[in-house]
């Protein structure tokens, strides 16, 4: 399942990092919508605003659904039909969708059918794994790289982003109208999977994320990819790193980047080696004092845990270690 999530990211680098090329090859940078509405967070859970990305052809007739825009929308969906004068009388949880029923459940089942698709973005999740009678978090993430090459300027004048690679997963969204009238609410749903082989000892489920450029394009233009084809991008993903992190993210009001730095397990406080993560993480807001774009966080060994009694310590090495000192990265799909 996914049902917390982590956008540390500003508003203005959040669309600096979802750049893209469109159906003509420029390279673009989505446009916000609502952009007021958004707040980074270290620590979002449903029924608050976060970010997604979707085509621009649901916001304007006739544009070109290659075309991308950003905007804020409510975790947990509201499906159009939803007749009570107030969204939190929902009689069931939306903040995720099961792909085995995502086209046969009616909440969602007619907005997929409509093309209503979306990327929810995070920089990762958490998620819990139980264990003698309590739970331990983990942040779930892509691996990430500091040696992206940076490319030539494009017409916006943009250069290729090298900061966090931000997690893309598969969404579903609706708008809302009030019975009694009013704005339109947007919400969505996380489409979630089965677990791959590398994290399924933390849970049984995770969501369906959308690996690279090409899995994004299709899931978006609904106009040129129909459901029954997109829906095949709905796969569990190896390409996936984590660690484990302190449990003063239970509580969603602990919003700090203590909530995503890697902790030695059995040890509560934040270790002194992670402050290197942090910095970047506070940094990482706009307004902050100015940094390299690819300066990403580096872990050491310390935080490197065996997921499962079955793996060796030099098979959790080989996947958590690109090199030496390097947060780990396992080698990206061709």
């Amino acid at each position: 399942m996914c049902g917390r999530t982590a956008c540390s990211l500003g508003a203005d680098n959040l669309r600096r990092a979802c750049a893209y090329r469109d159906s003509r090859g420029r390279r673009r940078r989505p446009e916000w919508i609502r952009a007021e509405g958004y707040r980074p967070s270290y620590n979002r859970g449903p029924q608050s605003d976060g970010p997604v990305l979707l085509s621009r052809r649901h916001f304007e007739k006739g544009a070109d659904s290659s075309e991308r825009v950003l905007t804020t929308m409510r975790w947990g969906l509201v499906p159009s039909w939803f007749k009570k004068d107030d969204p939190s009388k929902m009689p069931f949880n939306t903040s995720n969708c099961r792909s085995d029923t995502m086209l046969t459940k009616s909440s969602y089942k007619g907005p997929l059918l409509k093309g209503k698709r979306c990327v929810v973005l995070a920089d990762g999740f958490y998620e819990w794994q139980q264990h003698n009678g309590g739970k331990q978090p983990y942040f779930i993430y892509f691996p990430q790289t500091t040696t992206t090459t940076e490319t030539a300027e494009g017409e916006e004048g943009d250069k290729e982003w090298k900061g966090w690679r931000l997690l893309t997963m598969a969404g579903i969204f609706d708008g809302w109208e009030p019975p009694a009238g009013g704005d339109v609410l947007y919400t969505y749903t996380i489409i979630t999977v089965d677990a791959s082989k590398d994290v399924s000892f933390i849970h049984h489920r995770m969501p369906a994320i959308l690996d690279g450029e090409e899995a994004i394009r299709k899931w978006l233009d609904f106009a040129e990819v129909p459901t029954q084809e997109a829906v095949k991008l709905i796969q569990p993903t190896e390409n996936i790193v984590f660690h484990p992190v302190s449990t003063i993210v239970n509580s969603v009001r602990n919003n700090t980047p203590e909530c995503m730095a890697p902790i030695e397990l059995g040890v509560e406080q934040v270790k002194a080696s992670s402050k290197v993560m942090l910095g970047w993480l506070k940094s990482s807001q706009e307004g902050s004092p100015k940094k390299e774009e690819n300066e990403l966080p580096r872990w050491t060994s310390q935080f490197i845990h065996s997921p499962s009694p079955k793996k060796t310590s030099s098979g959790v090495l080989q996947r958590w270690l690109g090199k030496e000192g390097e947060p780990a990265a396992k080698k990206r799909k061709a």
